[in-house]
């Protein structure tokens, strides 16, 4: 009887795959892609009218790797919180399949190293420093307030927020009031938009002993409701402010308000009726406000200052 012979592929062919999905999952890359919109927008505003694309790079490149260290150490510092969630369980640390240790050195890597690269590669070491204070900040304040206080989700904003000032520091080695109009959007954009996100996975976030806003509200959740409105009505009022000091024109305050209005009303319907669909309107409309904002100010901000 003829043999038919079988090829096996070994098993250290696919390891490096399954590696490298950890390692991706690891650096939270939606985060990091979000975050490198805002500093490359940050770039150009601060570059305008010139611009170079080496630095551009070499800034997101730099930014990209301090984003994805800050996403290993802040899964290193949470895997026993994850372990307890049923949404992080099946991440890579909780799940066993790469070790604390190997994910503390790597991320420390990426970090420090995309750190020391914007301090090598660009003229000045401003981007650097906001850089390193991004990752301080992200890793070393906010995770772990999750743990101790509901105003983490604040805390936390500045972090989020400072993405673009590292870009702008690239171009200009400084941040004028333009480049802090987009701090300011940044960090009251990410209120509604986390609260939104802690509603939704809020049974989640107690098993882990997170103390965010909808724990601690978890039985009507009014409190997180009217938070989520009041800080759209914020991010509303802030949403004029790149026309005030001139970062942008009329343009952009014709299609950013009107989007800034859409996004209120959803905080508002939330506020008023808080179920998973309306927290999910919310959480939605906070990623299509924030990729239109940029969007306007890319086309009235930045483009007509190259053009």
């Amino acid at each position: 009887m003829a043999t038919v012979e079988t090829t096996r592929v070994p098993a250290a062919v696919t390891l490096p795959r399954t590696r490298l999905a950890d390692y991706l999952e690891l650096s939270k890359p939606k985060i990091g892609i979000m975050a490198l919109v805002t500093v490359a927008v940050g770039y150009l505003l601060g570059a305008a009218p010139g611009f170079r694309a080496d630095h551009l790079l070499h800034t997101l490149v730099g930014a990209g790797l301090v984003a994805a260290g800050g996403g290993f150490l802040n899964q290193w510092l949470e895997r026993r919180a994850d372990a307890r969630m049923r949404r992080t369980a099946d991440r890579p640390l909780p799940a066993g399949r790469v070790s604390p240790a190997e994910v503390f050195v790597v991320g420390n890597v990426l970090a420090f190293g995309g750190i020391a690269y914007l301090a090598a590669a660009l003229p000045s070491p401003a981007a650097a420093i906001v850089a390193a204070l991004t990752f301080a900040l992200y890793v070393g304040v906010y995770t772990p307030l999750k743990r101790v206080t509901t105003w983490n989700t604040v805390v936390g904003a500045v972090p989020g927020a400072l993405p673009p000032l590292i870009g702008w520091c690239a171009a200009d080695g400084a941040v004028v009031a333009e480049g802090w109009v987009l701090f300011a959007i940044l960090f009251v954009w990410q209120l509604p938009h986390f609260y939104s996100i802690a509603w939704l996975h809020r049974e989640d976030y107690a098993r882990g002993g997170m103390r965010m806003l909808p724990v601690l509200d978890h039985r009507d959740g009014r409190l997180t409701g009217w938070a989520t409105a009041l800080t759209a009505g914020v991010l509303l009022a802030v949403t004029a402010a790149p026309f005030a000091v001139g970062a942008a024109g009329w343009v952009y305050l014709v299609g950013a308000m009107p989007l800034g209005v859409w996004f209120l009303a959803r905080c508002v319907r939330f506020a008023r009726v808080r179920t998973q669909q309306t927290a999910r309107t919310v959480l939605r409309g906070s990623l299509v406000y924030l990729l239109g904002v940029m969007a306007l100010l890319v086309a009235d901000g930045v483009l007509p200052r190259y053009f």
